[in-house]
C-alpha cells in the first residue's frame, strides 16, 4: 500500500512542471531559514533538530537546481538565484559552526563562499540593481567573516579590496546615502587588519601540534593533588569598550581568544606539498585540497565558544545559566570578559594609563555586604545610612556605589542595569569555572574566590593599569588588550613591550633571532608546565584543569606575562601594573626565582634588551 502511495506521488510529481516544483521548494526553504537565521548560538542541544530540517531542505534544493539546470535557466531562473542559495547554505555551516565550533563546518562554509565568488553568480547586472548590490556587499562582509575565522588571510586582502570597489561604484550608481553604512563596515574591517598584522599572526593563535606538545604527552599530575582532570567544554567571550576594535560583532580581542581555544587545522592530516608557507604557518596557494583544514579525528572536539557582543546584564546572565546546564560533568567553563570598570580612577604613578583607587575598599565592602558567612546574601546596592561610616561617604572616592567594583557593559550613566559585579558570577561557581578578566577593576572578582558555591573558581585578573605602547597613553584603540596578547601571542607581546614593530620582525637577518626567542619561550613553557605538574604545593583548582591543552597554555602564558611585567624596569615594583591569580600559584614558578629571570634575561639578550629588565641578582646565562 505504501510503495503505491509512493509511486503515485512520483506520477504526480512527473507531471507538475519543473519550474513549478523548483519553486515549491525554494518557498519551503525560506520559511524553514526565516526561523532558524535569528536563533541565539548558545542554545545549541535545543535546536540541532531545526538545524537538521533546514539543512534537508537546502540539500535537496540545491540537487534538484544542480540536475535540472537547463530547464530552470529556460524558465526564467537567474544566476544570482543560485547564488542566494548558495549563500543561505554557506550561512547555516557558519551558523552551525558558531553553535558547536566544529571545523568542518566552517570548511563546507568557506567551500560555498569560494564558489560563489569564482562563478561570480552575482555580477550579471549588479550596477543595475540595487538589490543585488546589496546582496553582493552582503556575501563578501559574509564570506570575509568566513575567512577572517579561518585565517585565510590572501583572500581576505582579496576581499577587502572588492569590498572598497563595489561599495565606491555603488555610491557612484545609486544614491550615497544608501551606502553609508557600508562605508563604515569597510572602516571597521581596514581598522582591524591594520591591528591584526602579519606580526600577530607568525604564528597560529590556535592549538598547533607541529608547535605545541599534543595532549597525550603532557606531564601527569599526582592523583592527590588532581582529583579530577577537567575538560575545557565551553567558552563565554565578551567585550565592552569604548570605541574598540572590531569587525561585525567580533571584537579585536575576542577574535583572539576565540582563536586561542582551537585546533589548528593540521595534527596528522600536515603535509607539506612543496608550497611557499606565508607567514600564518599555512601553505599558500600550492595547497592542492581542504582536507587539511579538517582538524585530526584523535584530537578532542574544539570547545564550543558562545561570542557575546555587548551584551546586557540579563542576556549574559540567560546564556550563562543555559551553557551551566549544559556542561558536561567532566567540563570546565572558561569565562573571557574584558571592559572598563565602574571604580575611582586616578593616574599611575608612571603618569599614564588608567587604575583604580578604591579597589581595596570595594573587595572589603563585598566582602563584608554582599556575601555573608552563613551563605545568605544581601543587596549591594544598599543605601548610604547601611555604611558603617555614613561621615567617609562625604569626600569624593571614599563612598561605593552601585557603580563601583564592576565591569560596565554599557553607556556610563545609566545605572548597574548593564554592570557585571562579582555578585553575579556567584550562583554560577556549582560549576568549575576559570575566570579571565581583562579591565582596570580586575582586582574586585578576587572576591570571588572564597564565596563560591561549590567548585573553586580559578580566576586569571590582568593589571588594573595598562602599560602604553608606542606614543599614545593606550594601546586599546590600536593593537588591543596587551594583557590578552600576553595569553594568545605571548612572544608578540613581549615585542611590543620593548618597542619591536613587525616591520622589525620582518627584516631578513631579524627573522632567524625571532626563530630562536620563539624556541626558547615554547622551552621554558613546558619547562614551567613540569614544574607545575610536579610541585607538592600546587592547588588543587590548578591541578585538575593542567590536563586540559587549551587551559595549561593560557596559564603558562599567564607566568610568562606576570614574570616579563615584574621584572620590566618601567613596571617593576609597580603592582598596579602586574596581573594576579587566585588562588595563588606555587611558588618555585613566581618572577623572582631564578629560572624565571633566567628565561626572561636569555629573551632579553636575544632582543639586545636586558637593560630594559631589573634582576635581582646575577643570573648566569646557560652554555646554550
Amino acid at each position: 500500500m505504501a510503495q503505491q502511495q509512493m509511486n503515485n506521488s512520483n506520477i504526480n510529481n512527473s507531471n507538475i512542471p519543473v519550474s513549478e516544483r523548483y519553486w515549491t521548494l525554494v518557498d519551503k526553504a525560506d520559511k524553514k531559514f526565516s526561523k532558524i537565521k535569528d536563533l541565539p548560538y548558545y542554545e545549541r542541544n535545543r535546536y540541532d533538530t531545526y538545524f537538521y530540517k533546514v539543512f534537508k531542505v537546502y540539500t535537496q534544493l540545491w540537487k534538484f537546481q544542480q540536475e535540472n539546470r537547463q530547464k530552470l535557466v529556460e524558465a526564467g531562473l537567474k544566476r544570482w538565484e543560485i547564488g542566494e542559495i548558495a549563500s543561505r547554505i554557506a550561512q547555516l555551516y557558519y551558523g552551525q559552526y558558531m553553535r558547536t565550533s566544529e571545523a568542518s563546518y566552517l570548511s563546507e562554509a568557506y567551500i560555498f563562499y569560494e564558489a560563489i565568488l569564482t562563478r561570480e553568480y552575482f555580477k550579471e547586472g549588479l550596477c543595475q540593481d540595487f538589490n543585488l548590490a546589496n546582496k553582493q556587499l552582503r556575501f563578501l562582509a559574509r564570506f570575509l567573516m568566513v575567512c577572517f575565522v579561518l585565517n585565510r588571510r590572501e583572500m581576505v586582502h582579496q576581499l577587502v579590496n572588492q569590498l572598497k570597489m563595489l561599495v565606491d561604484e555603488c555610491k557612484k550608481t545609486f544614491q550615497d546615502t544608501e551606502f553609508k553604512e557600508w562605508k563604515l563596515v569597510v572602516q571597521e574591517i581596514v581598522r582591524f587588519l591594520k591591528a591584526d598584522t602579519a606580526f600577530m599572526n607568525i604564528r597560529p593563535l590556535r592549538y598547533s601540534l607541529i608547535l605545541d606538545p599534543h595532549p597525550d604527552v603532557l606531564p601527569q599530575v599526582a592523583a592527590p593533588v588532581a582529583r579530577k582532570n577537567l575538560r575545557l567544554r565551553d567558552a563565554i567571550l565578551s567585550s565592552y569598550h569604548y570605541n574598540e576594535i572590531k569587525f561585525s560583532e567580533l571584537t579585536l580581542d575576542t577574535f583572539r581568544m576565540l582563536q586561542c581555544l582551537e585546533w589548528e587545522p593540521s595534527g596528522s592530516f600536515y603535509q607539506s606539498t612543496g608550497g611557499k608557507s606565508d607567514q600564518n604557518g599555512a601553505l599558500g596557494p600550492s595547497r592542492a585540497n581542504y582536507s587539511q583544514d579538517i582538524a585530526d579525528p584523535t584530537l578532542p572536539p574544539n570547545p564550543r565558544k558562545a561570542v557575546l557582543y555587548r551584551p546586557s546584564l540579563t542576556h549574559f546572565i540567560a546564556v550563562l545559566a543555559t551553557i551551566c546546564e549544559e556542561l558536561p560533568p567532566d567540563g570546565v567553563l572558561l569565562i573571557y570578559l574584558s571592559a572598563s570598570g565602574r571604580v575611582g580612577q586616578s593616574l599611575s604613578p608612571s603618569g599614564s594609563g588608567t587604575c583604580s583607587n578604591t579597589i581595596e575598599y570595594v573587595i572589603r565592602d563585598f566582602q563584608s555586604h554582599s556575601i555573608q558567612s552563613d551563605g545568605t546574601s544581601t543587596s549591594s546596592y544598599s543605601s548610604l545610612s547601611d555604611s558603617p561610616n555614613p561621615s567617609a561617604c562625604q569626600s569624593k572616592g571614599d563612598c561605593i556605589d552601585y557603580n563601583n567594583g564592576c565591569l560596565q557593559f554599557g553607556n556610563r550613566g545609566i545605572g548597574g542595569s548593564n554592570c557585571i559585579y562579582p555578585s553575579d558570577l556567584i550562583p554560577f561557581t556549582r560549576r568549575p569555572l576559570f575566570i579571565i578578566i581583562e579591565s582596570d577593576a580586575s582586582e574586585v572578582f578576587k572576591a570571588i574566590s572564597g564565596a563560591e558555591k561549590g567548585e573553586r573558581a580559578a580566576l586569571l585578573l590582568s593589571p588594573s593599569c595598562s602599560f602604553p605602547i608606542g606614543a599614545t597613553d593606550s594601546s586599546r584603540h590600536s593593537i588591543g588588550s596587551l594583557f590578552t596578547i600576553f595569553l594568545t601571542a605571548p612572544l608578540q607581546a613581549f615585542c611590543l613591550l620593548l618597542g619591536i614593530s613587525s616591520s622589525d620582525v620582518e627584516m631578513e637577518n631579524a627573522q632567524d633571532t625571532y626563530k630562536h626567542a620563539e624556541s626558547l619561550l615554547s622551552s621554558s613553557l613546558s619547562d614551567w608546565g613540569l614544574t607545575l605538574a610536579t610541585s607538592d604545593n600546587l592547588d588543587p583548582v590548578w591541578a585538575q584543569i593542567l590536563r586540559d591543552p587549551f587551559l595549561r597554555r593560557v596559564l603558562l602564558r599567564y607566568i610568562f606575562c606576570r614574570a616579563v611585567l615584574t621584572l620590566f624596569n618601567q613596571t617593576f615594583n609597580k603592582k598596579e601594573f602586574h596581573p594576579g591569580c587566585m588562588p595563588a600559584l606555587p611558588d618555585s614558578v613566581s618572577p623572582m626565582t631564578t629560572a624565571s629571570q633566567t628565561v626572561i634575561l636569555q629573551l632579553a639578550k636575544i632582543f639586545c634588551a636586558t637593560k630594559r629588565f631589573v634582576f635581582t641578582e646575577h643570573i648566569p646565562l646557560p652554555d646554550h
